[in-house]
């Protein structure tokens, strides 16, 4: 499979969209999220075409986001869990969800709700500043060179 690699870009961006930017990746991650974890259960899910899925597997694996487990040795079968790496990244998902919910659902309203463990509540994610708690929009912040910026 031919890619354009970002990983060696000096952009956490970049770097994350090397791993999930191929447009099944993030649909594989919210599957197995929601607990279709095994391959036949994501391939009909997805209507992907199983060689597709299997590379999409074995990278998403690669980039240590899901890990693969057996759980039949007769005959050999495995499953797909995420991985703490994994698990973050589903909170970018969250982010997409909250973005789409609002500009792309059209007027029957989202096809998914979230209810938030602590509350109970039917909730939205909400990005806020990890030092005050503020709510953190892109026009609500400076980007200045980080520590790991070539220039």
């Amino acid at each position: 499979m031919q890619r354009t690699r970002f990983a060696d870009l000096d952009c956490s961006i970049a770097r994350t969209l090397d791993v999930i930017g191929e447009p099944w990746s993030p649909l594989i991650l919210r599957d197995v999220y929601v607990g279709i974890s095994r391959f036949d259960q994501l391939q009909a899910e997805l209507g992907i075409s199983r060689k597709v899925l299997a590379e999409r597997l074995r990278w998403l694996v690669e980039a240590g986001v899901l890990r693969r487990e057996e759980y039949s040795s007769r005959p050999p079968r495995h499953e797909y869990l995420l991985t703490e790496k994994g698990t973050e990244l589903c909170d970018l998902l969250l982010t997409m969800v909250r973005w789409g919910d609002r500009w792309q659902a059209g007027e029957a309203g989202p096809p998914v709700l979230y209810r938030h463990h602590a509350c109970g509540q039917i909730s939205h994610v909400e990005p806020r500043c990890s030092v005050c708690g503020e709510p953190m929009h892109a026009t609500d912040v400076d980007v200045l060179p980080g520590p790991g910026s070539a220039g």
